[in-house]
């Protein structure tokens, strides 16, 4: 039998033991910010059924839900006739009932239906799970990666929209993000900018165009909008609309004026400064809405699904695109017959946020320490007292380990070393017979004498 060379499925990665470290405090970090504002965790399955998953995100989203063949000859039953098609869409059907997740929006919104009758409205829920989707690998997008989603549902209150700004705020300053925007932008107003142009059943053609502005350009952007139906005199009216300037107040002083004639846009800018005032009220600092909310008139992030407020955040100290993202959506749950249930919700980019904070070098430097203390194994004559101080150390909540043989000592220090174990204690009989142990600070190079006792109180 061939030896096949060990390799990654394309867009995917291992994760190291010093790399699950900074994850996991990405995710911990996380979880505490959506915890203090009143969020619960769920998980759903990895995999759903395919239909469950199908049509919920566009032919092109469709395109990259990675199928699941079925059990067994899943060929068995396939008509001949597909075979000679040769048309994968058609015969997919036959053979293939089940998908990975594609996202965690529409599994939740397959959980919320399934539980209406156990779970209690506002319903706030967050979930951190990998997705995956068979999109063409480049940095920062992967095949499999964590989406970190935050949504209540079943509250139509603009203070959810507020509180989302402040949890992405606390979540990234807890980073040490210094530098990052929080992008609003509301469905409503989109909806007003193409009433008053005279092209409403263009907006998503309008919006697709402008949400385009800052890598293609004005030029760019006009030249997009001509080929999806706009003419010359439509350009000239949104013109000054793409590229409103101003603070925030002067923003939407303007978009007053200028949709004065379109009550769903207007009811979009009532809803923004709603959000506004919620988050003064919630801060004390209206210098906020000035240093890191920005109002974006060009922010789109899928019209079909978001019917409200729409945020996206990005850092401004590495060159990275979006690293977080959501908005209001009005039907959800409407897509497995539940009705009317409202809600909203943001996600962190948690794979980007872990290239970002690489980067920056800000992970933490004390979280690579796994293991806290590693006890030297001098003989096996010692591993009475060693192993007895190692329980000790355990039920003390302190990460330990002793080293599992008796092996020259320049190995067992070059093990805490490659591990970055901050202690190493050694115990050789005149230790154990006195009580009084060695433990040595593997970073200062220090060295003290410590009783049992001394060390418990010294590690906790």
């Amino acid at each position: 039998m061939a030896i096949v060379k060990p390799s990654l499925a394309k867009g995917t990665r291992d994760f190291s033991p010093s790399e699950m470290i900074k994850r996991n405090y990405i995710f911990d970090t996380l979880k505490t910010v959506f915890r203090k504002y009143g969020y619960n965790e769920i998980q759903t399955p990895s995999f759903e059924n395919l239909n469950t998953l199908t049509g919920k995100y566009g032919d092109e989203g469709d395109k990259l839900i990675f199928k699941i063949l079925n059990s067994g000859d899943y060929l068995a039953k396939a008509p001949d006739s597909l075979f000679q098609d040769k048309n994968s869409n058609k015969l997919i059907p036959h053979i293939s009932e089940k998908a990975l997740r594609y996202d965690l929006s529409v599994p939740f919104a397959r959980y919320v239906v399934m539980h209406q009758n156990d779970i209690a409205l506002p319903f706030k829920r967050f979930q951190v799970q990998p997705v995956w989707r068979a999109d063409r690998p480049q940095r920062g997008r992967y095949r499999e990666f964590y989406q970190c989603d935050v949504d209540v549902v079943g509250s139509e209150s603009l203070l959810n929209e507020a509180e989302f700004v402040l949890i992405y705020q606390e979540a990234f300053e807890r980073f040490g993000l210094k530098d990052f925007n929080i992008k609003i932008n509301n469905r409503k107003i989109l909806s007003g900018i193409a009433e008053i142009i005279g092209k409403p059943e263009l907006i998503v053609d309008m919006t697709v165009a402008i949400d385009k502005l800052d890598k293609i350009g004005l030029d760019g952007v006009n030249k997009e909008l001509l080929e999806r139906g706009f003419t010359a005199a439509d350009l000239n009216l949104l013109k000054p609309i793409i590229l409103l300037e101003g603070t925030n107040a002067e923003k939407l002083s303007s978009l007053k004026s200028i949709l004065a004639e379109s009550s769903i846009g207007l009811s979009g800018i009532t809803e923004i400064e709603e959000v506004f005032d919620y988050i003064a009220k919630l801060t004390g600092d209206t210098a906020l809405l000035t240093r890191i909310v920005d109002l974006d008139i060009t922010l789109a992030r899928g019209l079909n699904y978001y019917t409200g407020c729409i945020f996206e955040v990005k850092t401004n100290e590495v060159a990275m695109g979006s690293i977080g993202g959501g908005g209001r959506y009005d039907d959800l749950t409407g897509m497995f017959g539940l009705k009317g249930l409202t809600g909203v919700g943001v996600s962190f980019g948690a794979d980007r946020i872990y290239d970002v904070l690489e980067e920056l070098n800000l992970f933490p430097v004390g979280k690579a320490d796994s293991t806290k203390l590693l006890i030297v194994n001098f003989a096996k004559e010692l591993e009475s007292y060693t192993l007895g101080l190692l329980h000790k150390l355990r039920k003390e909540n302190i990460a330990s380990e002793l080293y599992a043989a008796p092996v020259k000592l320049k190995k067992q220090m070059g093990y805490a070393d490659s591990k970055g174990i901050p202690y190493v204690l050694l115990v050789g009989d005149e230790e154990a017979a006195s009580g009084q142990l060695s433990l040595k600070n593997m970073e200062s190079g220090e060295q003290v004498k410590v009783t049992e006792t001394e060390l418990i109180q010294k590690l906790k």
